[in-house]
């Protein structure tokens, strides 16, 4: 069982709440530091009550994304966004200042500490007190996103399923039933259009209102600080956008005809996009959570035995919620435990084979989560989304040998294989499309709801429109966006996914060449944290940090030879 580390400065066993947590901040802010030994002891102080805080509100959260349903949890997550969090934010401004005005910080190790410090000074220099009343209500209008969507529900043939339990039948060799399923979810969400729009133009005034109070132009431009991309600029986001268009979408496309031929379809049609083109039932890779979440530590004990101990010890600790349920938010997590050094993942598992996926890939975040662990500061644990993702990312295609625990049969691993690399392509226009939506929405902050649409659907047409005949169904089309919760939940955090598919792409490359020493190197990244740079980390991977045409095109001609291997 999984023990915190005893507390040397925050009492153990605290109540989190404000009475308890104003002193220590207090003593922090006037503890004098009159030596370089004290400003390190001071640190590591600060980084064990912000490790409690982190772990307190990531329990809260876990909570009531299990249950969205239940009052109780909602409160206990809206208590710690509008009574602690509100509070702690300038404290945390003035402990940043604490910190870059004491004598002794530049004696810290530059290579130790620049990282750490170049955050600490880009908070300070986005950091305004009107935003905080800002920030709270924002994090309260995000979490009713998943009070929505987690309510969603269709009953297909005298049975009630959740959306993502219902988005099996797609799979449906009886193209009927799979018609069926698509309008039923279709209908569903269209039911709630109009409430998620109103919650999504609420929330855009806010970003915007937050930019303009930081001085900046639009939401868009203080989120590049905010996120702290140092590495790369909008411009080359931009180029990446251009570059996926250029070379994948004309790969898609091509998959799509050979669809379309190998259904026997004159046009393809939004419920024929899932269905396996061999004519087999879809793939069925595990019966309930509990199988698994079993088969997932076989497979990655296969790969390395470390791996597959780390999620049996969140095994035995009850760190899982796997399977779908009604009033359960969407989607899936990895949320890590700053004081237990563990994570806990959150899924709606329905039996799918992206369900395996999805497992595997929080699986990837869950490896880096202990791995990261034992770094001497919380803030070195902080990796940026392009760390992190290429963590999880990564793991989709270095456990594919390894699936042979989810499938017996050679053959329907080979299937597994190819819809996972097929599925590695469609990935990047579907980040392109998001993240380009993202950057106009906050470029023209005016806009209504009827010129979001239009924007939303030129965008997605840009890059192939899934490839699908959507006439009759120009409200499911317009609707798309709705689904993605990045988009309501955490702004800005899609374009990460794209960056770090074509890092995974390389890291599974490098491992089939070399598997010792590609899943090596690739470990030896995740150790570091975020106390190197992205470009740093990428390279200790044994990888590039690059989304150029160029390198785009050849890691997708590398995942198009091992496609064809599979033929």
């Amino acid at each position: 069982m999984i023990k915190k580390k005893e507390k040397t400065f925050v009492p153990n066993n605290m109540e989190i709440k404000w009475e308890n947590l104003e002193p220590l901040f207090k003593e922090l802010q006037n503890r004098p530091i009159d030596s370089f030994s004290d400003l390190e002891q001071w640190l590591r102080d600060r980084s064990e009550l912000e490790a409690t805080l982190e772990e307190d509100f990531a329990w809260r959260y876990i909570k009531m994304t299990c249950d969205t349903s239940n009052e109780e949890l909602v409160k206990s997550f809206q208590y710690f966004a509008t009574e602690i969090e509100p509070k702690i934010a300038p404290l945390q401004n003035e402990l940043n200042k604490k910190l870059v005005e004491s004598a002794f910080v530049n004696d810290l190790n530059h290579d130790k500490y620049f990282i750490y410090l170049r955050g600490v000074k880009k908070a300070l220099a986005l950091f305004r007190e009107e935003n905080i009343p800002l920030q709270t209500e924002i994090q309260i209008e995000q979490q009713k996103y998943q009070g929505i969507t987690g309510a969603m529900s269709v009953t297909i043939d005298e049975q009630e399923y959740t959306l993502e339990q219902a988005s099996n039948f797609l799979k449906d060799l009886d193209r009927s039933k799979r018609e069926k399923a698509w309008k039923s979810i279709t209908l569903r969400r269209l039911q709630d259009k109009e409430e998620l729009d109103v919650l999504f133009n609420k929330l855009k005034s806010l970003r915007h209102q937050v930019a303009l109070n930081a001085d900046f132009k639009n939401f868009r431009d203080y989120m590049f600080e905010a996120l702290g991309r140092f590495d790369y600029s909008v411009q080359d986001v931009y180029n990446f956008h251009h570059a996926v268009q250029q070379e994948i979408v004309p790969l898609l496309a091509e998959q799509a005809e050979d669809r379309k031929k190998a259904l026997n379809l004159d046009v393809l049609k939004p419920w024929d996009t899932e269905v396996d083109t061999s004519g087999k039932p879809a793939l069925k890779p595990f019966s309930n959570g509990e199988e698994l979440i079993n088969k997932s530590i076989l497979c990655f004990d296969k790969l390395n035995p470390y791996l597959g101990e780390r999620l049996s010890i969140m095994k035995e600790n009850n760190l899982f919620d796997v399977e779908s349920r009604k009033g359960k938010a969407p989607g899936g997590y990895n949320y890590p435990l700053a004081e237990t050094g563990a994570p806990f993942i959150f899924m709606n598992s329905a039996g799918s084979f992206r369900d395996l996926t999805t497992m595997v890939h929080e699986g990837g975040h869950a490896v880096h989560t202990f791995l990261t662990a034992d770094l001497e500061l919380n803030d070195f644990k902080h990796c940026p989304s392009e760390v992190a993702e290429l963590a999880s990312m990564s793991m989709e295609l270095i456990s594919m040998d390894y699936w042979d625990e989810f499938f017996s049969d050679p053959a329907e691993l080979k299937r597994a294989k190819q819809y996972q690399l097929k599925d590695v392509l469609k990935t990047l226009p579907w980040v392109a499309v998001v993240d380009k939506f993202q950057h106009w929405i906050y470029e023209n902050p005016e806009h209504s709801s009827e010129e979001r649409t239009i924007a939303w659907k030129r965008i997605f047409t840009e890059f192939g429109a899934n490839f699908v005949d959507w006439s009759d169904h120009e409200d499911a089309l317009a609707n798309l966006w709705q689904k993605q919760l990045h988009i309501f939940e955490v702004p800005f955090y899609y374009i990460e996914y794209g960056i770090a598919q074509l890092g995974a792409i390389a890291v599974w490359k490098n491992y089939k060449e070399n598997p010792e020493k590609g899943l090596q190197n690739y470990i030896e990244a995740l150790k570091l944290g975020y106390t190197k740079s992205i470009k740093e980390i990428y390279k200790t991977a044994g990888i590039e940090f690059d989304f150029s045409a160029a390198y785009i095109r050849e890691l997708a001609q590398f995942v198009i030879t091992e496609l064809k291997k599979l033929n």
